[in-house]
């Protein structure tokens, strides 16, 4: 259980990393397209959390829900690892730990009519390292919230994509030009993080 005054159990650390609508059965117009664009930064989001958890740097997934509400990502997470399902390779490389976080939303920011911003508060936030699908929808709505809310950005190049490379390129150009962000790649992205640890939830459903 969370203590009383820690209502979400998540460690303090100024830096978050967010992992957006990569949980998909990609079954959507353009769901082929994306689904290339995905297992192409797969691979280096998963290595960027890999050392991220190293850090201790707290990992949140935002992803869009599939089919009527029920938040129950566990069964988002079996219906995309089937044996039938579409993305499956994409799911198991980089689905969520014990100990991630993980929140559904109705929209394409990760901030709307979800608890991020109070969980991002909770943990001391002050930096998010974003990553997913797509560049120009999900990722760029979602640093656009962070944004207003005086986050620092850091997307990195290689773990962010679209299902075309202009528009990938587009949302690159805006996230370094218009919000100021770190756009190096994510193998280049120190995480060296200090802060105490406390208590974790294993799963914050919503």
């Amino acid at each position: 259980m969370a203590r009383a005054n820690e209502p979400f159990g998540i460690d303090k650390s100024a830096r978050v990393l967010v992992i957006l609508d990569m949980i998909s059965d990609f079954n959507f117009p353009d769901g082929a397209a994306v689904l290339q664009a995905a297992r192409r930064i797969a691979p280096r989001i998963a290595a960027l959390k890999a050392r991220a958890l190293c850090a201790h740097v707290p990992i949140i997934y935002v992803n869009d829900n599939l089919g009527r509400w029920r938040s129950d990502i566990q069964s988002i997470l079996a219906h995309c690892q089937d044996p039938s399902a579409r993305g499956r390779d994409v799911v198991r490389q980089i689905a969520p730990g014990a100990s991630d976080f993980v929140l559904l939303k109705p929209k394409h920011s990760g901030f709307y009519a979800t608890p991020l911003a109070a969980l991002l508060e909770e943990c001391g936030a002050r930096e998010l390292i974003l990553t997913g699908i797509s560049a120009h929808q999900c990722v760029l709505f979602t640093a656009n919230d962070a944004h207003l809310r005086e986050l620092k950005l850091i997307v990195p190049s290689d773990c962010v994509a679209s299902a075309k490379r202009e528009q990938s390129r587009f949302a690159l150009r805006y996230f370094k030009s218009v919000l100021g962000a770190q756009t190096s790649q994510g193998s280049r992205l120190r995480l060296k993080e200090r802060r105490e640890r406390s208590s974790r939830r294993a799963v914050v459903n919503e």
